[in-house]
């Protein structure tokens, strides 16, 4: 164990990046539990990757517009897809997601074939860069944090279901580049699952989850992303056995 890797201006624009993609992302699960499509967050995160990957392959600067305007512009058509399929076939709309995830997978694993850096740019992708996120690169994810609240309480767009497909590919986009497609996933759906039901409850299980996965990352020089996931389930799961006990005492 060593505190060399405990440095502020490392880890504190990191922790608000986390806090900023849980403010959008734990309604957006307890939204995604409810409906019942669970994979959803990694389809969308994925084509999103796609999108990425592709403009890379074009020759797309990696902060550049271009970069941000095909991640964007894939994950919106693979929402609008998703939608028109729901309306469609309801019944198997959870199949249509986990098969739009694999291909969009597949697809970006072809396009990195013949890139000598690709097995970099994929461990990007999945696991994302939340230690190199600088104060600079948080004013895009926090005007898209804004934008999506404001849709969703302001407006209530939550209610129409093309809104929500729409909104949660915005949202999806702009994280997904900051911490990549496990922690998207972990983001919406540990949170939501030890939430009850409760925001409140879901943001403090994603806050505990994303400081305490950095500082062991910090400690114990792991990858950040990987730490953050773990202690995000744990922390969900010590909140889930606690209240467990509270609704069991109470009955």
């Amino acid at each position: 164990m060593s505190t060399d890797g405990l440095q502020p201006g490392i880890l504190l624009p990191a922790l608000a990046a986390g806090l900023l993609v849980l403010l959008t992302h734990v309604p957006l699960g307890l939204e995604v539990l409810r409906r019942g499509i669970i994979f959803i967050d990694l389809a969308l995160a994925q084509f999103a990757g796609l999108g990425i990957v592709v403009a890379h392959a074009l020759g797309a600067d990696s902060h550049g517009w271009h970069m941000q305007l095909a991640a964007l512009a894939a994950a919106l058509a693979g929402a609008l897809f998703l939608h028109w399929r729901e309306k469609r076939n309801p019944a198997h709309h959870e199949a249509v997601i986990g098969v739009s995830f694999v291909a969009a997978a597949s697809a970006t694993i072809l396009v990195l074939a013949k890139d000598p850096r690709s097995g970099e740019h994929m461990r990007e992708l999945l696991v994302g860069q939340i230690l190199w996120t600088t104060w600079s690169d948080l004013l895009p994810l926090a005007v898209v944090t804004a934008a999506v609240l404001a849709g969703w309480y302001g407006l209530r767009l939550k209610s129409s279901p093309l809104a929500f497909y729409l909104m949660f590919a915005i949202a999806i986009t702009a994280s997904v580049q900051v911490v990549g497609v496990y922690l998207v996933f972990a983001s919406l759906i540990v949170p939501a699952l030890a939430a009850r039901g409760r925001l409140r409850r879901g943001y403090g299980v994603g806050a505990i989850g994303y400081a305490a996965g950095l500082l062991a990352s910090a400690l114990l020089d792991l990858p950040s992303g990987a730490a953050i996931v773990i202690s995000l389930v744990l922390a969900a799961l010590v909140v889930f056995l606690m209240t467990s006990q509270r609704l069991q005492g109470a009955a």
